[in-house]
């Protein structure tokens, strides 16, 4: 009786020592003063989420729109769309981009996104998109016709290193770093390796030719993007509240340097095209997020990092809603004074930075 009365007394502790880490890792007990930007409008024909947004240099914005991700909300049977939006119109108004090819729409499911511009030929752009469809993991790689206002699918990349992709950063027209934010693909499992704190979730490259692990000591691994002059690879460590930094070595291997504490749960990375900044979507509170109650939904938040690679980068947060305006942002990307924030399944906001 005593051997038995001694194991539950330690299975008590270690189911609450547990609990305690859980509440720690989603930040359960945070709640955030608000943070506006002025000016701020929803953009036009995004209901259902925009998780990931990237703009070009001439101020074109990408959007991935309509996820359905396990374990969250989402308001639409409809499949995801990409929509296009022109920064410099004063309208504000995403217009749907058709795609061309023999990619299945009826269950298209973007995810992350990148954009890839061959400098090396005619200036073509590319972009990759992560695709879950039927709940599988795999990324398309478009031609993006601007004339047209169209996406040519080009090919689809399958492999089973690449088996829970988040996001992905294009560095060739067939190549890229994408990152796995599942170890396990059974759904017990994975729910017991965040209870443990395995960080056992990985960053792959992709070529043709060469597919390998190149980080693999994540406790999830979610955005990832890459310094203007690709020397850097970011990676968002999310229940980690961290950004790992990355140096690029001869055969694309990454080599760890440091990573930055952001004290939220941070997901996709976009960068500002002339300072280098990061712009992360956070989510301040992940137990809010994942239970999504409505009398209590899950807030927003915007954080920058500038000087990542000084010895004292500095951490700010540009915005931060409890909710009431946005909820569940994933991605934030600057543009001339301009502020897009993405989320997950709810709108998509255009703020004017002060």
């Amino acid at each position: 009786m005593k051997k038995v009365a001694v194991f539950v007394v330690a299975f008590a502790a270690f189911i609450g020592q547990r609990v305690l880490y859980l509440r720690k890792l989603s930040l359960a007990t945070r709640e955030l003063p608000l943070n506006h930007l002025p000016n701020c409008l929803f953009l036009k024909n995004i209901e259902n989420g925009a998780e990931d947004i990237t703009i070009l240099q001439d101020g074109l914005a990408i959007l991935s729109t309509g996820l359905k991700f396990p374990g969250l909300p989402y308001f639409s049977n409809d499949p995801g769309k990409i929509y296009a939006l022109d920064l410099w119109n004063p309208r504000l108004s995403p217009v749907e981009l058709q795609i061309k090819g023999k990619l299945d729409l009826n269950s298209f499911n973007p995810h992350g996104i990148s954009v890839y511009i061959d400098d090396d030929s005619d200036k073509s752009v590319y972009l990759f998109v992560v695709n879950h469809p039927k709940s599988k993991s795999q990324v398309e790689i478009f031609l993006f016709v601007e004339a047209d206002y169209a996406l040519v699918h080009l090919k689809t990349v399958k492999h089973e290193l690449l088996h829970s992709v988040n996001d992905v950063v294009a560095i060739g027209v067939e190549s890229f770093y994408a990152t796995n934010d599942r170890y396990f693909r059974n759904e017990a499992l994975h729910t017991l390796s965040i209870i443990l704190g395995l960080p056992w979730r990985s960053a792959v490259f992709y070529s043709p030719g060469d597919v390998r692990v190149v980080g693999d000591t994540f406790h999830s691994a979610n955005g990832i993007n890459m310094s203007p002059d690709k020397r850097y690879v970011y990676v968002s460590d999310i229940l980690a509240h961290k950004i790992a930094v990355y140096e690029r070595e001869k055969g694309n291997d990454l080599v760890h340097i440091k990573s930055v504490a952001v004290g939220s749960l941070c997901d996709n990375i976009e960068l500002d095209h002339d300072t280098g900044d990061l712009w992360l979507g956070c989510h301040p509170n992940g137990a809010k997020f994942f239970s999504n109650d409505p009398k209590d939904p899950p807030g927003s938040e915007v954080i920058r990092i500038q000087n990542i690679h000084s010895e004292l980068p500095v951490v700010t947060q540009v915005y931060a809603d409890n909710g009431s305006v946005i909820i569940g942002s994933t991605v934030a990307a600057p543009y001339q004074g301009k502020l897009l924030i993405g989320t997950v399944y709810h709108k998509a906001l255009c703020c004017d930075l002060k």
